[in-house]
């Protein structure tokens, strides 16, 4: 007998949190209790408790672990949480903060608390957040931290020690660690753990990696993003137009502009021009509707059109009317898995013009081979169906159900080739191939499998078999 696969049941950390927050302890001891816990499970609890409760919370904890834990906070969440803390302790709470965070935070406020919230940020700090929001919001400048260490290249090994040291009480992002220039130019780069294990006599020029990744802040996020993903650094460098440190982008900060770009992405393949907001208003969300429904309503006239052009075909073979919208289903499943496909393939900024016709060719057999199969089974059932359902003779049902096979077979075809040829084709005018995905694909593959479908009916079942059903 297979013995039960047993797994322990994990800690509920809110309740543990609940019940330090209720008891009669004092406040000393709750906050060496609450030390115990992580900045996330805290940032969790804060949705679930009333506005008391919350205050009695933001008293207990650190003004710098109130920071921590509002970096796992939504910024629109923090807005509401700022009003419930003491302006003397938010002062604390925002020098404890990356300017970075100040700076998303900001942004959710409206102009009067935004005023109160800037005049409790000291000069520097001020500068930094100025900074990163004069950068647009698609360019890396936007996303990135003024956490990070900088060490003079010409220091020995016991002098870049010191100066860490002296940076660390400011700056706590030290796992990696920028080295520059005497003109403040960006060099390298080089790990804590090779400078805590080095010897004094060691040079420190041997412990730097010249050739370490690096980032401009004005770059498009969208250009560089994939670049950033290939690297497993916890920080990398971010330069201005001057070969300058001006801030580093955080393992976080990558994870979060690749949700960005998703989010954009799936707004386009919805038909969009951007990511939509719970809080626009009418107006707003019609303009980002409209221009693609405007093309996508004279790309659906067309359609219409040409299926207008096969009316003695339906006239004549009503009963093949009944299946359009198999063909159609198809033909719009494997163009949008092929587009899939390519978008993905299209990340390797590297695909040379060979790989991309094979990629194309690999699509057309994948797309002919899952069409044989569909096509196949289309023949087999729809025949029985119209024998056995509709009384249809074995010499009129079959012919109909291997039309439609066969139309299945053409359509999801040319479906599979056009679901990559089109995004390739953006791809090479530089434009965003994800626009060219959802609906519009759609329409293009509605428009291949109503041509086939009526095409191939016309051809075969009225001009060479001449069978009709009225």
């Amino acid at each position: 007998m297979e013995e039960e696969l047993f797994i322990p049941e994990r800690p509920d950390y809110e309740a543990e949190l609940l019940g330090i927050l209720n008891s009669d302890a004092k406040p000393s001891e709750l906050r060496e209790q609450l030390d115990d816990y992580h900045e996330n499970d805290i940032a969790s609890l804060l949705q679930h408790l009333d506005k008391d409760a919350r205050k009695r919370l933001f008293m207990l904890l650190s003004a710098e672990r109130i920071s921590e834990v509002f970096s796992y906070v939504e910024e629109d969440e923090i807005k509401g949480y700022m009003q419930e803390i003491s302006p003397e302790k938010l002062a604390e709470i925002m020098a404890s903060m990356d300017a970075d965070e100040i700076s998303d935070i900001l942004d959710e406020l409206d102009a009067d608390e935004r005023l109160q919230v800037e005049a409790l940020l000291d000069i520097e700090t001020k500068k930094d957040v100025e900074r990163i929001a004069s950068y647009d919001e698609d360019q890396i400048g936007s996303y990135m931290s003024t956490n990070y260490i900088l060490i003079s290249r010409d220091l020995t090994i016991r002098e870049a020690m010191k100066s860490l040291v002296e940076q660390a009480a400011d700056h706590d992002n030290i796992s990696t660690m920028y080295v520059v220039n005497r003109d403040g130019t960006f060099y390298g780069a080089m790990s804590l753990n090779d400078l805590i294990i080095a010897r004094e006599h060691d040079e420190l020029e041997d412990l730097i990696a010249t050739s370490f990744p690096y980032v401009y802040a004005k770059e498009d996020i969208g250009d560089c993003i994939d670049e950033l993903k290939d690297y497993s650094e916890d920080t990398i460098p971010v330069l201005d137009n001057d070969n300058r440190v001006i801030g580093v982008v955080t393992a976080h900060d990558i994870i979060e502009m690749v949700d960005e770009e998703m989010g954009e992405d799936y707004a386009m393949f919805a038909g969009l021009t951007a990511e939509e907001d719970l809080n626009e208003s009418l107006l707003q969300s019609m303009k980002k509707r409209v221009p693609w429904l405007i093309i996508l309503f004279v790309m659906g006239l067309g359609v219409s059109t040409i299926t207008g052009l096969f009316e003695h075909v339906m006239a004549e073979l009503t009963l093949i009317v009944t299946f359009q919208s198999l063909t159609l289903g198809m033909s719009g499943n494997v163009g949008t898995q092929s587009l899939a496909v390519t978008l993905r393939v299209l990340m390797d900024e590297n695909l040379e013009g060979k790989q991309k016709l094979y990629l194309v060719w690999k699509e057309m057999r994948v797309g002919m081979a899952n069409g044989l199969l569909l096509g196949s089974i289309a023949f087999l059932f729809i025949g029985g169906y119209l024998m056995l359902a509709k009384g249809q003779p074995a010499l009129t049902a079959f012919p109909i159900s291997g039309c439609i096979g066969l139309a299945l077979l053409v359509a999801m075809t040319i479906s599979s080739m056009t679901g990559t040829v089109i995004p390739l084709f953006f791809n090479k005018i530089k434009v965003d191939p994800a626009v060219a995905s959802g609906p519009l694909i759609s329409t293009v593959n509605d428009l291949v499998a109503v041509v086939t479908y009526y095409g191939l009916a016309w051809i075969l079942l009225l001009n060479v078999l001449k069978i009709v059903i009225v």
